[in-house]
């Protein structure tokens, strides 16, 4: 049994967590000696019980790491421990780093520079769009976008980060072999292919719940240099992972939203508590010139060419506001017929400028 191994045996054992696992290598130096320890000498260390010790003493009849080291060869899973190079430096310096971390895809000396952009799983297309933006412009810069995988912004941000062809890292609460949420799965294919890589800390056939997410977050805001909030209500879990950053001295930036959305009244109170408000990324990149000194300027996600409009079109344009704007709403401002303006919504939903949303609202795509 090597080193690798030896963390692997170690992190699927229920009772085995990174603190604990720092005070047994403190006292025994590898995570073998662990292992091979005998029950008294293990139940001897504070905070190692009798309970703990014999569940190591038993490590062979706990789990089955002939058929964990299987299923990590047939998923070509990559596993690595703090002593890997490609481990995350970051990360190193938390509370509680990971035992190990499962690796399906390639980690780059690119990917210790990384920015986390999280936010709701229902998300409002302000939110997405801006997520889509600022991943891409990030990417772009060179920083690698971390995120969950989850629905809503974590899949804007992956998106956002694959558009500029950068690097993105999806960190998920769950096995490899259990990925969350299944309708994500092409996304995770596309970013293992060559733009990054989907990480877990749990063991491959391990199922997501209440506990395995609030673990993922630590990693998510331990890997990166700052955490980005673009769109939480006010009981989000993204509001969680920001106060994990605050206490690993990670930056905390967030978006400004409509004062009465309810998916922005958390990220709009973590502006209030001091969080750097972002409009581009360059609000961010500003604050990370230390460590990225050559960056390049961030091109807008949607910038191009606008084409020709008419005078109705134009007017049409113009009464959108920044956000969702109701089809009577647009009306009333250029002082035309709701069936003329819905026409020339129309063609402007064809020349990709607009998108039409549930319930007759309208929003600008460019």
């Amino acid at each position: 049994m090597n080193y690798t191994e030896a963390c692997i045996a170690l992190n699927m054992l229920p009772t085995i967590g990174p603190v604990r696992l720092r005070k047994l290598l403190h006292v025994f130096g590898t995570p073998e000696n662990v292992l091979a320890a005998r029950r008294d000498q293990l139940s001897a260390i504070d905070g190692i019980g009798s309970e703990v010790a014999q569940q190591i003493g038993n490590w062979e009849s706990v789990v089955d790491l002939n058929a964990e080291l299987q299923r990590i060869r047939d998923f070509e899973v990559e596993v690595i421990t703090t002593e890997s190079t490609q481990y995350p430096r970051s990360l190193r310096e938390i509370h509680a780093p990971p035992i190990v971390l499962y690796v399906w895809g390639e980690l780059t000396e690119r990917d210790h520079h990384a920015i986390g952009i999280i936010g709701s799983r229902r998300i409002t297309h302000y939110g997405g769009e801006a997520a889509k933006k600022l991943a891409y412009q990030l990417a772009y810069a060179g920083l690698t976008v971390v995120s969950g995988l989850a629905r809503g912004i974590d899949t804007a941000a992956h998106q956002g980060a694959l558009a500029a062809k950068g690097r993105t890292v999806a960190v998920i609460g769950s096995g490899l072999a259990r990925l969350y949420p299944p309708e994500n799965a092409g996304l995770a294919e596309k970013i293992r292919n060559g733009n990054g890589a989907i990480v877990s800390e749990f063991s491959m056939e391990i199922e997501p719940d209440r506990q395995t997410f609030p673990m993922r977050n630590r990693i998510i805001s331990g890997w990166s240099q700052g955490i980005l909030v673009v769109e939480a209500g006010l009981n989000s879990g993204a509001l969680i992972t920001a106060s994990q950053a605050i206490e690993q001295g990670r930056s905390v930036y967030a978006v400004p939203g409509h004062i009465n959305a309810p998916s922005a009244m958390g990220s709009n109170r973590l502006i209030q508590q001091g969080a750097k408000l972002v409009m581009d990324a360059s609000d961010i990149l500003d604050d990370l010139q230390i460590l990225l000194p050559e960056t390049k300027v961030a091109p807008s996600a949607l910038a191009r060419p606008m084409p020709e409009l008419s005078d109705f079109e134009r007017s049409v344009y113009d009464a959108i506001d920044s956000s969702e704007t109701r089809i009577d709403a647009i009306a009333a401002r250029c002082n035309l017929p709701t069936g003329t303006v819905s026409s020339t919504l129309l063609r402007l939903e064809l020349k990709r400028l607009v998108k039409q949303l549930p319930g007759n609202y309208f929003v600008k795509l460019a």
